[in-house]
């Protein structure tokens, strides 16, 4: 994949992600890369590196409409692979062109989303076992605190951001809870000495829970807007 040149970030922005293209096929795609390192523990629903452990990367990988891979983690591995990242990692998927996305910061923390929404519903649908048509669909979150949290706060990010997704998806007129797809990833630094102490909260109305919401609220409308 080739990178391609991002808008300069804020200086206090901690998700600096890296835009990158590849060409599969006659299609072009892209990817969004996130390469912090060693020092963060984060907590995802992803097909690749999902659960609690610490990640050194996150890659948010644009993939054809209609994809028909049954090995998704496979496929990230080796997208990552091919773009450097090294050591245990995050991958993100989507029909959605993540080359629309949307930023966001908020006291310390920061949230980058793509959204695709055309195919969308309510969590708790009266049918089982139905199958959404094949549309760009996917509403993917990373965002990053800088600060340690506990096994129990960083769960309850995750319940946190997702509460501020939903609330954004109502903002913007769109009668839904999310797209049967969305996936999340929260990011949390591991215990080092700048990090300071480790957070046991991080709902809503908890300091860090609360910048949370609104950097994952903003990037949400942003990204609705971009799709």
């Amino acid at each position: 994949m080739s990178a391609v040149a991002e808008p300069p970030l804020a200086a206090e922005d901690v998700l600096a992600v890296e835009l990158l293209t590849r060409v599969e096929g006659s299609e072009q795609l892209h990817a969004l890369l996130w390469s912090p390192g060693p020092g963060w523990r984060m907590a995802s629903s992803a097909v690749l590196g999902g659960g609690i452990g610490e990640r050194f990367w996150v890659l948010n990988a644009q993939v054809s409409h209609g994809y028909r891979r049954s090995d998704p983690d496979r496929h990230l591995a080796v997208l990552a692979d091919s773009v450097g990242a090294r050591g245990p990692g995050v991958g993100l998927m989507t029909a959605a062109d993540v080359s629309r996305h949307a930023r966001a910061h908020d006291g310390g923390v920061d949230a980058v989303v793509t959204a695709g929404v055309d195919v969308r519903g309510w969590a708790a649908s009266p049918v089982e076992g139905t199958v959404a048509p094949m549309a760009p669909g996917t509403i993917n979150i990373v965002a990053a605190l800088p600060v340690a949290l506990s096994d129990a706060a960083i769960v309850n990010a995750v319940a946190t951001a997702t509460e501020a997704k939903v609330q954004a998806l109502l903002d913007a007129g769109l009668d839904c809870s999310g797209t049967p797809t969305d996936a999340i990833c929260i990011a949390a630094r591991t215990l080092v000495p700048e990090a300071g102490e480790v957070h046991a909260f991080a709902g809503p109305r908890s300091v860090w829970g609360a910048r949370l919401a609104r950097a994952v609220h903003r990037a949400v409308c942003g990204a609705i807007r971009l799709s």
